[in-house]
């Protein structure tokens, strides 16, 4: 499958201040095409989940994190591992289990024999992307142990703050089976993930693809094999965030993201709607939205193309809805379609 890495693709039914105008970004902006050209690179690798790669590039713009779901299967431990190849930055893996510590996670004090004092061995967290996975497989206490680490991006040990490396990320997935033995996400937690992409089976002619390559020799575990080389950097990353702060957004289109928000909480069939820190994840992935496609000012399809990955895992759904079948997707469905389009 051949993706063009100038045409962002379209996401499917998924103290800021607002300036009227803002310094134009350069068309042929490094940064940008850099970062647009990691696309092209995963997919030498990644048959099918470009709009999960956009989403990867939009948190790691915002410095948020993202939460991956799907099911068994469909590539999500390999798409994170090709976005980081393709990036160039350095990235760590952990398997969530049910017996795993936090200090597994975040690192711990070991006594050092030889000076007779403890000194701090950092964990995995200390990395540029984190891949966190199957994050649901681990208890509560551990899951909460990267709650500091992904807000405030330091790892207090022994009441010493230390600070993570820059750019920070953390990719968590979790498979929406086998829900026995399980601990699901807490809704705090959830509102820690700036988006939530959900990484669907491949059409037909996809899976083809992914096993003719396998047919003629693909191998996941050697993604050098595959041609994958670095396209972007960190500084990249960082000049493209710098650059997405300065893409305006007008008075209408805020009051729009706001009167989203304001839409959720008071629908029928949620017992909790979208708060005002998840209208502005809604603003910054509009922002970078735009950015990515090469321009300096948010329009109402920005918002629209990132509300449901931005804002569905925010939301809870009251039990009698539940009963009834109802969906958060079109719960949000029904909120953003009540809302005036502005023009």
């Amino acid at each position: 499958m051949t993706i063009d890495p100038h045409q962002p693709p379209q996401f499917p039914h998924q103290p800021p201040q607002f300036t009227k105008q803002a310094p134009p970004i350069p068309p042929a902006d490094p940064a940008r095409a850099a970062l647009n050209a990691v696309r092209g690179e995963v997919a030498k690798a990644v048959v099918g989940q470009d709009p999960a790669v956009a989403g990867i590039l939009i948190a790691l713009l915002c410095r948020g994190h993202i939460l991956l779901e799907g099911v068994p299967g469909v590539a999500k431990t390999l798409l994170v591992r090709s976005v980081a190849t393709a990036l160039a930055v350095d990235t760590k893996r952990v398997q969530f289990t049910p017996d795993l510590m936090p200090g597994d996670i975040t690192g711990s004090l070991v006594f050092d024999s030889a000076t007779s004092e403890f000194t701090f061995r950092e964990g995995p967290v200390f990395t540029n992307l984190l891949l966190a996975d199957e994050i649901n497989r681990t208890p509560p206490k551990t899951q909460a142990s990267l709650l500091e680490a992904m807000e405030e991006r330091q790892v207090t040990v022994d009441g010493a703050p230390r600070p993570l490396p820059r750019p920070f990320l953390v990719a968590a997935t979790q498979n929406p089976v086998e829900y026995e033995g399980t601990y699901p996400l807490p809704e705090a937690q959830l509102d820690r993930f700036l988006l939530k992409v959900t990484l669907p089976l491949p059409p037909r002619d996809d899976e083809i693809t992914v096993l003719a390559r396998h047919a003629a020799g693909f191998d996941p575990r050697d993604l050098a094999a595959a041609g994958l080389r670095p396209v972007a950097s960190a500084t990249d990353i960082e000049a493209g965030a710098d650059q997405v702060r300065h893409v305006s957004v007008s008075p209408q289109v805020a009051a729009y993201i706001v009167d989203i928000a304001r839409a959720t909480r008071v629908s029928p069939s949620l017992s909790l709607g979208v708060s005002p820190r998840g209208a502005t994840a809604l603003l910054g992935t509009s922002r970078a939205w735009a950015w990515l496609n090469g321009r300096d000012f948010v329009t109402p399809d920005d918002v629209q193309s990132l509300a449901q990955s931005t804002l569905a895992h925010r939301l809870s759904l009251r039990p009698e809805a539940e009963l009834e079948g109802v969906s958060v997707t079109a719960v949000l469905d029904t909120a953003i379609r009540s809302v005036p389009v502005p023009r």
